[in-house]
């Protein structure tokens, strides 16, 4: 991890985190088609309404051009969830990160830093969902910048801070999609501990 440096937030930094946050959201869209592609009631649906077009018009055509259809809708409903999901952070607290992190001793936010340019960033403050726990939020890297140690560091980070505040644990939250970042949180002792299918397909790590 050389030449990368990890400093609190300034309000400078803002854009530019938001910047990395959103961009790293959006590349989940694919990711998150797949899996959608890959589960039985999907084929089903898809199977189902190929077979029922077929047999109404006795045709291939209206049937692929049928499913072909639908499947695009349903990337395109992906693509407008992730953008909602994008929005919401950014007025909840990326909009604000100033007054939602570093005005209160038990939270705060981080950006690394690579010869002057952030290439990444992660925050943390006080659970609401578990009291006593400390939730690691909005850990994001360039993708530039993966694979280099950077989000291991960053969580770290989190790790230490927690610890010197007294929180006895970290959890975050993180979508089934995101299988490199589960790997990267359970082989820095990170466990799973529970998954969420409504209202939105998250998996819980602490």
């Amino acid at each position: 991890m050389a030449g990368i440096t990890i400093r609190r937030f300034k309000e400078d930094d803002k854009e530019t985190v938001k910047e990395i946050f959103t961009m790293g959201m959006s590349e989940h869209v694919s990711p998150s088609f797949m899996h959608l592609l890959k589960q039985p009631l999907t084929q089903m649906i898809l199977m189902v309404t190929f077979c029922a077009l077929l047999s109404s018009s006795k045709s291939v055509l209206l049937p692929v051009v049928g499913v072909t259809l639908l499947l695009a809708g349903a990337k395109q409903l992906l693509g407008y969830l992730f953008n909602s999901y994008i929005d919401t952070s950014l007025r909840k607290d990326l909009n604000h990160i100033q007054e939602t992190y570093m005005e209160n001793k038990d939270s705060c936010f981080w950006v690394a830093e690579s010869d002057g340019r952030l290439v990444g960033s992660v925050a943390c403050l006080p659970a609401k969902r578990e009291p006593g726990c400390m939730e690691l939020k909005r850990l994001s890297v360039r993708r530039t910048h993966r694979r280099m140690g950077i989000a291991k560091a960053l969580s770290r980070t989190v790790a230490d801070f927690s610890r010197e505040r007294g929180f006895p644990a970290v959890i975050l939250y993180t979508s089934v999609v995101q299988t490199d970042a589960q790997r990267l949180y359970e082989n820095i002792g990170y466990t799973r501990v529970r998954e969420f299918v409504i209202p939105e397909r998250r998996t819980g790590l602490t």
